[in-house]
């Protein structure tokens, strides 16, 4: 029940949050299927595993159903088995509503919503036999938005939606969770010191806090209760009411 040994497939895997839970992943003792479309960024992070034996990198598109139902087939074909799954590739559009074009909000909704219902779609017998979980990455924008970034936020609010959803059909055999990151430094620029002073621990995230909550979901011996909900993973700051004085 615990990670060790355990099969998990992970999108967006080359870079960012992916990339965190996957090396925290192969940490705990399980094995990483990495997707992403960046093949570059898919060899370093075997590189900078520690263990490349452990790590299954595949190449591919999550909004395509031929490239997730391939993952799947090679992930079994080289681990035997898949017993957990994390939706975490995603992009954003940043354009006026008026200025989007529409095939490029589809897209958004294609790579960010649509992988998780595609991966329940082909991974979902896999997950049952194995009593797996399905861990999705939405984000604290399903609760609240900037300007101009419609595609991007409807995609995450669905996410919080799917997620309770697929946790009612795949049960009792799966649990399916999700993770919702606030403000996430992925790039791991320097910021200021009022960027830090809006959340209430006083500091921007990183990555690996997003790589701890996922270990601690994905885990059947931590978690093994939990199902249907989103974590909130954003250091207080949507707890945090600013007024301009």
């Amino acid at each position: 029940m615990s990670l060790a040994d355990k099969i998990t497939l992970v999108t967006g895997a080359a870079a960012g949050i992916g990339r965190a839970i996957a090396l925290k992943l192969v940490a705990d003792g399980g094995r990483v299927v990495a997707m992403d479309t960046d093949e570059a960024g898919l060899a370093a992070l075997a590189e900078g595993s520690g263990d490349a034996g452990r790590i299954l990198t595949i190449t591919g598109d999550v909004a395509n159903e031929t490239d997730v139902a391939g993952a799947v087939r090679k992930s079994v074909e080289r681990f035997g088995r898949i017993d957990n799954v994390v939706c975490n590739a995603g992009i954003m559009e940043r354009v006026a509503v008026e200025d989007l074009p529409y095939e490029d909000w589809h897209r958004v909704l294609d790579v960010n919503l649509s992988q998780s219902f595609l991966f329940a779609k082909h991974a979902g017998a896999e997950l049952r036999g194995n009593n797996g979980a399905m861990l999705i990455v939405t984000s604290t924008r399903a609760f609240m938005s900037e300007a101009e970034t419609e595609s991007y936020s409807a995609t995450k609010g669905g996410l919080f939606a799917l997620t309770h959803s697929l946790a009612v059909s795949l049960a009792p055999d799966v649990r399916v969770n999700a993770v919702a990151p606030g403000w996430i430094n992925v790039s791991g620029e320097e910021l200021r010191p009022v960027d830090h002073a809006q959340h209430l621990v006083g500091r921007v995230g990183e990555p690996r806090d997003i790589a701890e909550a996922a270990s601690f979901l994905l885990d059947g011996e931590k978690a093994g209760f939990i199902t249907g909900q989103t974590l909130i993973v954003d250091g207080g700051m949507t707890r945090k009411m600013i007024y301009e004085h």
